[in-house]
């Protein structure tokens, strides 16, 4: 985290008269947020950074990116653009990975370490709307946005084990053929059918259309990412946000559109593995809670706990075909990629919350229970899964870097031509609510 500021106020040192550091807020444990803008153009590009906790790529990609601008005058005064980059969006989240970023980059080391906050405490989604914001870091985002009136914002995501994808508030035509050429170049396989994505439309091969927010429960909100959210914040401005996902851990069958020779057996094994981690799960904690305490450490550890603890007999009920309702949505079609992808998704529940558990149990210096060691044959047969079981490998952090500044740039580019075109057509900029298509599930 410090490193990033660092970093950014040596790139001002060195141009000064084209880069600009500024703290825009502070974190709800008092640390500054920082915007690093380059260019003097009029027209404001907004790039945000670590949205979640665990997912770090986006704060290298963000210097490079301003690096990138710095070196290209045409992304700058050459666009009439100023790039704004939020180094940041969750930095006492991120802090609390730090036990993980210096390798070894092994997934029994990752999730050993891994720290998300639970759902209500992630400050890119607003359950009760923009004027309810309570955390501190929203609120920096959300005046970012009001201020800035972005043409584009970029989201910089990363998935843990899987493959690359976007998802878009609005259509950029051309965007996906070129993230299939960037993916390839950087041999990074693209997820062609994301669990994070299920039930939304497909714009092209790995890039997806965010459904408008609507109202639902925890559990729906956890599960689809469709409440209302700072993605949608500025579409009144005209913008459109970009969400891009780089993958740490590749797989590369989640790109395989080939039919299985029976999915709903598939469905059955992932939903049937799902219900019995969640169950384990469940015993383990009710075991151990009793003697955790109540410090806001423990909180704070518990609260992800619960949400997967939550959301997992739910998922397994919605993916197995003998569990599904009458009046339950029906999948997609189910390709391999698919499929892969909701293994990888109930995989990534339980090694998650046994990682959390793990780290409760290790900071406190206490297991009354006996849980570590079990914990740990967990963690490493889960692992070894992902690891033997789906192929995952890890992916150099220099190419997770240079595949997401492509894409954003790619985005910059496109977004820009439809914001020439319209503004060739006589719109004055002005806020345009009204002439951003909407899709209707």
């Amino acid at each position: 985290m410090d490193e990033l500021g660092v970093r950014a106020a040596a790139i001002v040192a060195r141009r000064p008269g084209d880069a600009r550091l500024r703290r825009v807020g502070t974190s709800r444990a008092g640390t500054p947020m920082l915007l690093l803008s380059v260019g003097h153009g009029s027209r404001q590009v907004l790039v945000v950074a670590g949205p979640h906790a665990n997912e770090p790529v986006g704060g290298a990609t963000a210097l490079r990116l301003a690096e990138r601008a710095l070196a290209d005058p045409r992304l700058t005064e050459g666009a009439d653009a100023t790039w704004n980059l939020l180094l940041c969006l969750d930095p006492d989240g991120s802090r609390r990975n730090e036990a993980w970023l210096q390798g070894p980059y092994t997934l029994g080391h990752y999730f050993r370490h891994f720290f998300r906050p639970g759902f209500l405490e992630q400050p890119e989604w607003l359950p009760d709307g923009p004027d309810g914001a309570a955390l501190p870091e929203t609120r920096v985002l959300l005046g970012l946005q009001d201020e800035l009136r972005p043409f584009l914002q970029c989201s910089l995501h990363g998935v843990d084990v899987g493959g690359a994808f976007v998802e878009l508030t609005r259509d950029l035509p051309g965007l996906s053929r070129r993230v299939a050429h960037s993916a390839a170049r950087l041999g990074i396989p693209r997820e062609l059918g994301p669990y994070d994505t299920l039930y939304w439309p497909e714009l092209g091969p790995a890039v997806y259309r965010v459904p408008p927010p609507r109202r639902g429960d925890l559990a729906a909100a956890i599960t689809e990412a469709a409440v209302d959210s700072t993605w949608f914040h500025p579409q009144p401005y005209g913008t459109v946000t970009a969400i891009v996902e780089a993958p740490m851990w590749g797989v590369g069958a989640v790109e395989d559109r080939a039919r299985p020779a029976d999915a709903d057996a598939v469905l059955r094994s992932v939903s049937r593995a799902l219900r019995h981690d969640t169950r384990t799960l469940e015993d383990i904690l009710a075991r151990v809670r009793p003697g955790l305490g109540g410090s806001p450490d423990v909180t704070c550890l518990l609260a992800p706990v619960d949400d997967y603890l939550l959301v997992g007999p739910g998922l397994a009920d919605s993916w197995d075909p003998d569990a599904r309702g009458t009046g339950a949505r029906p999948l997609p079609p189910l390709d391999t990629a698919r499929l892969t992808a909701l293994r990888l998704a109930g995989r990534r529940v339980a090694l998650r919350t046994a990682g959390l558990l793990h780290q409760l149990l290790t900071a406190s210096g206490q297991d009354p229970c006996d849980a570590l060691p079990e914990l740990d044959r967990l963690i490493d047969a889960w692992c070894a899964d992902y690891r033997d079981g789906c192929g995952a490998r890890w992916i150099p952090v220099a190419r997770q870097v240079e595949y997401q500044a492509r894409v954003v740039l790619s985005a910059f580019e496109l977004a820009g031509r439809h914001t020439g075109a319209r503004l060739r057509a006589g719109d004055s900029g002005r806020p345009a609510q009204a002439t951003v298509p909407t899709h209707r599930e």
